[in-house]
């Protein structure tokens, strides 16, 4: 395979600006073709963004003898299915975050995918974005010493501006989502908590639920075996005065703080505050898009696995109280 030749299954409003238009700018690879169930609408994005073929089903993506590799978009409740048949064709695949509706469906992919030919790509994709490489350049140089804990907090009201908006709010549905915002925000910090600081040794939440198997406020608390405390405090049900977006990692040398929202990381040294500024690129998934072209053709390893995504699907379930 020389080049990754592209198929996107679900181009709603995550492929529109997020992911979508990267497969066409990266190197080595091409966007053929898109589905969604609405014909019309998968006809009007295919000539929006001059992608050559659109279709109704997603077996037309699956059985196109020139597409290698699909971009599963759709909600996290068909994730899974759309995998595994994605793996049956001999796809590549690059699956979007939360990778199942749970841990139990997660450990399903990843057995599947070792019996697969395939490779596998689960969309993480802050790992590659600058302010967040920041962080973990900083932390590999010690600049903060030793890490003692980290601290995430993300408090924010039933209506914001950090949750992507669709037709129909279908996060809160946890039969489609998994359970609610919580599940579409959290995958992201807890896997960058996982990269940075190692396996989890011990793992305790509590939740509660404002709707039915949606969790309102979540509390996570992580024992890394590599000796880290870490808490998170997720709640989406909060007034905008009380709004927040932070994570603060605490060395015996000083502090780092950041939003995962923002585009600014802040180091406290010595009395002294230094501030990086970044920008992100206008497509944000395009360089988590390239790794994973690169991955593909054998250039590089795997920017994000399954194994991965099913250590974070795991503590999100513990944090939740459905494992």
């Amino acid at each position: 395979m020389k080049d990754v030749v592209w198929g996107i299954i679900g181009c709603g409003d995550v492929a529109e600006i997020k992911s979508g238009p990267a497969f066409q700018i990266c190197e080595n690879s091409s966007l053929l073709a898109v589905m969604r169930r609405n014909k019309e609408k998968a006809q009007d994005f295919a000539k929006r963004h001059d992608v050559p073929l659109f279709f109704d089903t997603a077996e037309s993506i699956l059985n196109h003898p020139e597409i290698n590799a699909v971009y599963i978009a759709t909600p996290p409740s068909t994730h899974l299915s759309y995998a595994i048949e994605a793996l049956k064709h001999n796809k590549n695949v690059y699956l979007e975050k939360p990778m199942t509706l749970n841990s139990e469906g997660a450990r399903v992919l990843c057995e599947a995918l070792e019996l697969s030919h395939s490779k596998l790509t689960v969309a993480h994709y802050r790992r590659q974005l600058p302010a967040f490489l920041k962080v973990e350049q900083l932390l590999k140089e010690g600049v903060i010493g030793d890490i003692i804990y980290a601290d995430i907090q993300i408090l924010q009201p039933r209506t914001n501006n950090i949750i992507a908006n669709t037709e129909d709010n279908w996060r809160l549905n946890p039969i489609i989502s998994g359970g609610g915002y919580f599940h579409d925000l959290a995958p992201h910090q807890i896997d960058l908590m996982l990269k940075w600081f190692g396996k989890a040794k011990w793992v305790k939440g509590f939740n509660s639920e404002a709707i039915p198997n949606v969790s309102t406020t979540v509390n996570g608390i992580i024992e890394f075996e590599s000796g880290v405390q870490f808490r998170g405090l997720w709640s989406f049900n909060v007034s905008e005065a009380n709004k927040k977006d932070e994570c603060l990692i605490s060395g015996t040398k000083g502090y780092i703080k950041f939003s995962f929202f923002g585009d600014k990381v802040e180091l406290h040294t010595d009395g002294e505050t230094t501030t990086f500024q970044f920008e992100n690129p206008k497509h944000i998934q395009q360089p988590m898009i390239q790794n994973t072209v690169d991955y593909f053709l054998g250039k590089k390893d795997n920017p994000c696995t399954a194994d991965e995504g099913l250590s974070v699907m795991e503590i999100m379930d513990t944090f939740t109280k459905k494992a």
